[in-house]
């Protein structure tokens, strides 16, 4: 009896050893609850450069992460719901698109590491004590652009321009601090800065028809409700011969002439290294918020718009420049292609 008692705590031990050797070897599944105000090019492009920044640090869906993505759809009251839902999930870091999901998170969340991108200035906006040592569990990427430099496109692009437009949303503080920094710009250079603001999409439309004859240049920064919009922005500036000069490309894509800025989709991979590190144990109390270099800084160009409001792009701005791919260019492309097959036949 004494040698099967034994043996029996022998065998015991052995498959108690085994069971904890295995479960050291199994890899760990991060959670990471995500917030977005709403889609469109730069946030989803922001949020697709996060997955591939944690993809490139060893982290991928599937694998030994979890990503469980929520979108606001442009409500901000969605973004409180979705921020008190991320608190009770249990989740290992939270990452916050754009300035009011960003909020929405500091307000509910305030255990859990929270990463941000889409904001200009976080400091500014009440987000962490400052950029340089955020001191709390908040810290991220900054969207800021060169705005100064994008205001002084205009002097090559419309040389006989007097009066500048500057569009935004009157709720976003991240486009309010950019409106500034463009009225300032413009100021400097001469210019009558005229402002205009919206609050909700129904807005648009007429706001831009009231610009008509009173602007020669429209400036528009990376403003959420605007981008989303951008197809109306453009359906009555370009109408009207206005030549629209936005804060990033996503802008220019859907109708406005011509932006030099950052690329949101480096942006969130610069993000998801973040998170990274932060899951690997960094703390982003110490952590500074980033920012894209400025030898990244990309013109991109629509030349169908240019052609549509007769401007000609100066060269230094088409030199190594991202050339906008649209509907009426593809289809060019295609019946050029078309043309080419039939001389051959």
């Amino acid at each position: 009896m004494k040698k099967k008692l034994a043996l029996l705590l022998s065998l015991g031990l052995c498959v108690s050893t085994m069971t904890i050797t295995a479960s050291a070897d199994e890899e760990k599944t991060y959670k990471i609850g995500v917030c977005q105000l709403m889609e469109h090019d730069a946030l989803d492009a922001a949020y697709n450069g996060f997955v591939e920044g944690l993809k490139e640090a060893g982290y991928e869906e599937g694998k030994n992460l979890e990503i469980d993505m929520n979108n606001a759809q442009g409500d901000q009251s969605n973004c409180a719901t979705i921020a008190a839902k991320l608190k009770n999930d249990g989740c290992d870091l939270v990452f916050a698109i754009a300035t009011p999901a960003a909020q929405a998170c500091a307000n509910e969340i305030t255990d859990t590491p929270i990463l941000i991108s889409a904001v200009t200035d976080p400091a500014a906006s009440g987000l962490v004590d400052s950029n340089e040592a955020p001191g709390a569990n908040i810290t991220g990427t900054s969207d800021l652009t060169p705005v100064a430099s994008q205001i002084e496109m205009i002097q090559k692009l419309v040389p006989d321009a007097k009066t500048v437009g500057v569009f935004y949303t009157s709720s976003e503080t991240n486009s309010k601090l950019q409106a500034d920094m463009a009225i300032e710009a413009g100021e400097k250079l001469g210019y009558t800065m005229e402002t205009y603001t919206v609050s909700q999409s129904s807005e648009i439309q007429q706001v831009v028809e009231s610009m008509v004859g009173k602007i020669d240049a429209l400036y528009i920064p990376t403003d959420n409700l605007l981008a989303s919009n951008m197809p109306t922005v453009s359906m009555v500036a370009n109408q009207a011969k206005i030549p629209t000069i936005c804060g990033e490309s996503g802008m220019v894509e859907n109708g406005g002439l011509i932006t030099n800025g950052i690329n949101y989709f480096d942006l969130g991979v610069l993000t998801g290294k973040q998170a990274a590190e932060i899951l690997e144990g960094a703390d982003p109390a110490t952590m500074p918020i980033e920012y894209c270099p400025e030898d990244s800084y990309t013109y991109t160009v629509n030349e169908d718009t240019a052609a549509e409001i007769g401007i000609e792009i100066p060269e230094e701005f088409l030199q190594d420049s991202e050339e906008v791919e649209t509907e009426a260019s593809t289809e060019t492309a295609e019946e050029t292609e078309t043309e080419s097959e039939s001389a051959a036949e």
